[in-house]
């Protein structure tokens, strides 16, 4: 299992960087067609963190109309966090609540069969969180503030991909509270990945060094798919990189014979490559688990070459067999990253079979 999830900060905010504003009312600061948008990312991600203080304020529900509710995870320091709260008592996906030492024990009896309470230590250590999550199977995980909870995933550098929306117009008040406060931030220049107006407020996706560069090859392993021979079967692209991310191979499905796989053809180039140690392997789709054309699965060829960390855009449907790739690998140890705003174009790639809608 990776060592933390791939995290997503998201957050809406001011032009002069405000989340909110000091009146009793929550700001408005997305549009409708926003919230659209928050719902499937949300859908997206295994877990949903925001701090304990947002809790208390916004008194949020963290449920996603677009697909099963996320689990919903929150840290505190204080402890003092209220059971009638709507982060308990809504959805039907765990609550999990990481608290400083001294807070564990009476949290732990006044939440008692509505969240599982961990001790996060003292102070609560987030990267002792994030490997707890990675533990219980959290392979994405979207943040939602406040803002000390952005400042805090920020300067401790475990953010990937982080959204700005950006509402047209200013607060201009010094005790409103900020997307984030004073601190060291170690990223340096973001890598800008997208910008999109929707309504009147305008989304800017930013992605982080390792994974800009996760991005940018599993677009290529996406695009290799387009070379793919006519076919009944998935159309795949896979890329290898070393551990600098350097190419070693690349693959696609059909390429020297009908039954090939992606995977299976990129690492056929490399034989026992000892590079594959440290590589990481992309592929447009989850790795198969299951197939009937050869004996051994992609998934098994990728444990039999030791590559340590796995990329994809988009999980494998159901219309050949029942798929755990993402599964098996996290079991053995593996490193698994699903990128999933790269999945429509797999989906595309793959409208010809049936029950797959392009997009």
């Amino acid at each position: 299992m990776s060592k933390r999830p791939y995290v997503l900060s998201s957050a809406a905010m001011s032009l002069d960087g405000f989340l909110d504003d000091t009146s009793q009312e929550r700001l408005l600061l997305s549009s409708p067609e926003d919230f659209e948008r928050v719902d499937q990312v949300r859908a997206g991600a295994d877990a949903i963190l925001v701090g304990a203080n947002t809790i208390r304020t916004d008194n949020p529900r963290l449920l996603s109309r677009s697909g099963p509710d996320p689990v919903k995870v929150t840290l505190t320091t204080s402890g003092k966090l209220d059971p009638g709260a709507k982060f308990f008592t809504t959805g039907d996906a765990a609550k999990l609540v990481y608290a400083a030492s001294p807070a564990v024990r009476p949290l732990a009896a006044q939440l008692d069969g509505l969240a599982t309470v961990i001790d996060a230590g003292d102070p609560p250590d987030l990267h002792r969180i994030l490997a707890d999550l990675a533990e219980r199977g959290i392979g994405r995980l979207m943040v939602e503030g406040g803002g000390g909870i952005h400042t805090l995933f920020l300067t401790e550098d475990v953010v990937d991909e982080l959204h700005l929306v950006v509402a047209p117009f200013f607060v201009g008040q010094r005790e409103a509270p900020r997307f984030v406060g004073a601190g060291r931030f170690p990223q340096g220049r973001l890598t800008l990945a997208e910008t999109r107006q929707l309504g009147d407020v305008v989304l800017l996706r930013y992605l982080t060094g390792q994974a800009a560069l996760d991005h940018r090859r599993l677009a290529e392993a996406v695009a290799l798919a387009d070379n793919c021979p006519p076919s009944t079967t998935f159309r795949v692209g896979a890329v290898i990189t070393d551990a600098a991310g350097d190419v070693l191979a690349t693959g696609y499905s059909g390429e020297h014979d009908p039954h090939d796989h992606a995977e299976e053809s990129a690492l056929a180039k490399l034989g026992d490559d000892p590079r594959l140690a440290g590589a990481t392997i992309y592929s447009s789709l989850e790795p198969c688990s299951a197939r009937a054309s050869r004996p051994v699965t992609c998934t098994q060829h990728i444990l039999d070459a030791g590559i340590p960390r796995v990329v994809f855009a988009w999980r494998e449907p159901d219309v050949f067999v029942d798929a755990q790739g993402t599964e098996l690998l996290r079991a053995a140890g593996r490193e698994v990253i699903e990128l999933p705003d790269l999945a429509a174009a797999v989906r595309r790639t793959n409208s010809h079979l049936p029950g797959v809608a392009g997009a």
